[in-house]
């Protein structure tokens, strides 16, 4: 089972990115799916999450309005569409996935409901 997360890179503040989050060995499409961030000497924090279906999202605050999570459960794929970006906004960002089916969309909003994870993909953020 493996989360893979791709579309990190370089952009100027203002910028935007769309990450990837793909899954094989496994399909996701009954879980909850989030993105989490990582800066240096920082903590990971919650970023955004999305329910099962798609219907329901869920958003930091520090990213509401500029951040859009979505997914396609065919291409067991979900994304982080990140507009306006800011340089406080460079971190590794880490997809992930509730860690049952069931789980409700508030599981991945902390790592302690995350069940899989995404090996990372970094964002940097040019002044």
């Amino acid at each position: 089972v493996q989360l893979q997360a791709s579309g990190g890179g370089l952009v100027q503040a203002g910028g935007s990115l769309t990450l990837s989050c793909t899954a094989s060995g496994h399909t996701f499409s009954n879980n909850a799916m989030g993105w989490f961030r990582q800066a240096p000497g920082k903590e990971r924090e919650f970023v955004a999450a999305i329910s099962w279906s798609g219907g329901s999202t869920l958003y930091a605050d520090s990213v509401r309005g500029r951040f859009t999570i979505s997914r396609d459960n065919y291409k067991n794929t979900a994304y982080l569409r990140m507009d306006s970006l800011k340089p406080e906004d460079a971190a590794v960002y880490y997809c992930a996935a509730a860690r049952r089916a069931e789980d409700p969309i508030v599981a991945v909003m902390t790592s302690q409901g995350v069940g899989f994870w995404g090996q990372g993909t970094l964002v940097t953020v040019s002044s």
